[in-house]
């Protein structure tokens, strides 16, 4: 896709946890193209990646990520670079960082794997994973646990983070990531009683299928509907897996700026963030889809709400 900023999802009155109980108000999903990781003069993108996430890590709210397209895009010379006063000085990490030698230093990208590491190394606040290693090339592929105000020990929501891939990569969620959610989810769910919410970048084709053609109409939610949905390269089993379970009520990703509906597929929902980034193509409002869990009486809930303020779109996923 065409971005380089983020798309957010926030979630408010939820408690985020990968195994050992944590109990915090709200949470930030950073929905991938955070940044442009390999086409940038830099040495070490992750000096940018931290920059991106400080607004939320200031504010000592807890986030986690996955990886857009742009994230890891492949590094391009730009034509005007071949003109000697026009190469720009190459950005290197801070003296005291790892990056000792003039072989480190050079425009060699930084992929998935070091913008991960570098996150959780030092963001105590990031609840991001690297996934199983026998998932590769997808990285971000992670399970969070809501856990109850009054018992801790008991879940109401599990959260599904799948690395939908671009950048060096294929646009896919592959068949190994479904099998890995199907085991997964019925090893710590077997009986479909815990709602499960999903998110990664590039939404699938089925999106496509959902898709407004014009105006945005019951019964979809939404207030832009300004582009064309740009769909993974190919369907590899993950949708099948999720509309079987009836546990699953939503699917988030990013991607395009063009659009911030909701629209009903089968018996779960499939959802756009509202583009956040002060970057990227379009000039759309900004703004962030926020997710409210509630505990008594359960539900979810979602909206957009926009930079400056006012909120629109509420939709109920589960109640």
């Amino acid at each position: 896709m065409r971005s380089g900023t983020s798309d957010l999802t926030t979630m408010s009155g939820a408690r985020c946890v990968p195994v050992v109980v944590v109990f915090v108000k709200d949470f930030v999903v950073y929905l991938g193209d955070v940044i442009t990781a390999n086409n940038i003069p830099i040495a070490n993108a992750s000096l940018y990646w931290d920059q991106a996430l400080s607004p939320t890590r200031s504010r000592g709210i807890p986030w986690a990520s996955v990886f857009g397209n742009h994230d890891d895009a492949p590094f391009e010379w730009p034509m005007e670079w071949f003109s000697a006063s026009a190469i720009p000085q190459l950005v290197c990490p801070v003296v005291n960082s790892s990056c000792s030698g003039e072989q480190e230093c050079s425009f060699r990208g930084t992929s998935r794997l070091e913008l991960m590491k570098n996150e959780m190394d030092n963001n105590l606040l990031s609840f991001s994973r690297s996934g199983p290693k026998d998932l590769w090339p997808g990285i971000s592929n992670y399970v969070l646990q809501v856990s109850s105000q009054e018992k801790p020990e008991t879940p109401i929501v599990y959260l599904y983070f799948l690395d939908s891939g671009g950048g060096t990569y294929p646009e896919v969620i592959s068949s190994a990531q479904a099998e890995w959610f199907k085991r997964k989810s019925e090893e710590i769910n077997p009986d479909s009683r815990i709602p499960e919410i999903i998110f990664w970048h590039i939404p699938s084709k089925a999106y496509k299928k959902v898709a407004p053609k014009f105006l945005i109409h019951k019964p979809c939610v939404g207030s832009i509907n300004k582009e064309k949905v740009a769909a993974q390269e190919a369907e590899m089993g993950i949708m099948k897996v999720l509309v079987k379970r009836p546990s699953v009520k939503a699917v988030f990703v990013g991607h395009n700026h063009g659009l911030d509906w909701c629209c009903p597929y089968r018996k779960l929902w499939l959802c756009f963030a509202r583009h956040s980034g002060y970057g990227g193509y379009g000039n759309w409002p900004r703004g962030s889809r926020i997710l409210e869990i509630s505990e008594k009486p359960f539900s979810i809930k979602s909206w957009i709400r926009m930079e400056e303020g006012n909120v629109h779109s509420e939709v109920i996923l589960s109640s």
